[in-house]
């Protein structure tokens, strides 16, 4: 692992030269101003949503424990860590409830944004040990930890919406079984979906799905790496490492995963702090993007809070990154702008803008706050 370190630490040194000029005086905002932010937003989407079970209207109606909700929660949970307050479990609680701890397709569901919700129901868990909890959710996980398929997580999202909750099933049952299918999932999407996988380890990022495989290009001739597809590439990859007991057999290969996409995605990012929805494309539907943004300060937080990424280069790009998050999409009202609707790639939900509204707000919150709260515990 030293030498693994070392490597990568060094090729973060030199990436860190293209970008020390415009971050070097960057410090990060004080922290009462992240919290205010963090509670202003937060505050904002629970006024909005009062009923944590009311479905979601968009081009459709949907329930709201679907992945874009969950991710809001795992932001509220995290906000929680670091500003706890009761309101917030109990609007948590609320939505687990008012879906009886249920999932979207219910227990024989293998599709990991079905299972996303999961998360929270089992952090809520931690936190109440009522079995209602969390037994669809093993149930569900459960079925895919006895069958021997293998290619559910074809889209790289999926990773993010599925790895955190096998691994707190694991830890919490003290059940391996629950690790080693994680990996067979993970393996699977990096190594055989699309033909040779969705992992380009030269270029240390993710294609996000067999579409996006080369030959497909970008207009500008390079790879289509999408801004925050890889962004929950970063978090299923840090919300497994901090639970992941390091004597898993695969530990390692997440960890140097993580550092591979850190390293490689600090030259790419914008003058102003963001990062471009077409990592490698700023032609094409370029601009600032909030989501991706977040979810990479967040893994970056998380390195450096513990001791994973070097300090002096990983911690002015976050300031130059949540800096302009702070300022260029929070709202005076808590609204967040700059948050590109759902989709799988550049040309979805645009346009992206200070005022435009996505889809769904609330995976851009949850986002939002996973990275705000990891900048606290950072400081």
């Amino acid at each position: 692992m030293k030498q693994i370190t070392t490597r990568i630490l060094a090729m973060g040194i030199v990436a860190f030269s293209f970008l020390a000029p415009t971050a070097h005086a960057q410090k990060l905002p004080a922290r009462k101003k992240t919290l205010a932010a963090l509670r202003l937003t937060n505050q904002y989407f629970m006024n909005k949503w009062p009923d944590a079970g009311k479905t979601i209207i968009t081009n459709k109606e949907r329930p709201s424990n679907i992945w874009t909700r969950a991710v809001y929660y795992e932001g509220l949970m995290a906000l929680n860590d670091v500003d706890p307050k009761k309101e917030y479990v109990d609007y948590a609680v609320q939505w687990g409830d008012k879906h009886k701890w249920g999932l979207n397709g219910g227990v024989n569901t293998r599709n990991a944004d079905n299972q996303a919700c999961g998360q929270t129901y089992i952090d809520l868990y931690l936190i109440d040990q009522k079995p209602e909890r969390i037994k669809d959710i093993k149930a569900s996980i459960d079925n895919m930890v006895t069958s021997e398929k293998a290619d559910d997580w074809n889209w790289i999202d999926a990773l993010q919406m599925g790895m955190p909750v096998m691994t707190r099933l694991g830890v919490l049952y003290k059940d391996t079984s629950y690790f080693r299918k994680m990996y067979d999932l993970y393996a699977f999407s990096k190594y055989k979906h699309g033909g040779k996988g969705l992992y380009n380890a030269a270029e240390g990022l993710w294609w996000r799905d067999k579409d996006f495989v080369p030959p497909y290009k970008e207009p500008n001739g390079d790879d289509c790496y999408w801004s925050r597809g890889n962004g929950w590439v970063v978090a299923a990859l840090v919300r497994t490492l901090e639970l992941l007991p390091k004597s898993d057999p695969h530990y390692q290969e997440y960890f140097n995963d993580y550092l591979a996409m850190c390293n490689a995605l600090l030259p790419l990012q914008r003058t102003d702090g963001y990062w471009n929805v077409s990592l490698q494309d700023p032609t094409h539907f370029g601009g600032k993007e909030a989501t991706g943004t977040s979810l990479f300060v967040y893994g970056f937080a998380w390195g450096v809070r513990n001791g994973l990424l070097d300090a002096k280069t990983y911690k002015p790009v976050i300031a130059k990154a949540w800096s302009a998050l702070l300022k260029e999409s929070v709202h005076p009202n808590g609204f967040l702008g700059w948050v590109q609707g759902t989709g799988k790639e550049p040309k979805d939900g645009q346009p992206v803008s200070y005022t435009s509204m996505p889809d769904f707000e609330d995976y851009g919150l949850g986002c939002f706050l996973l990275a705000g709260s990891e900048v606290l515990k950072m400081k």
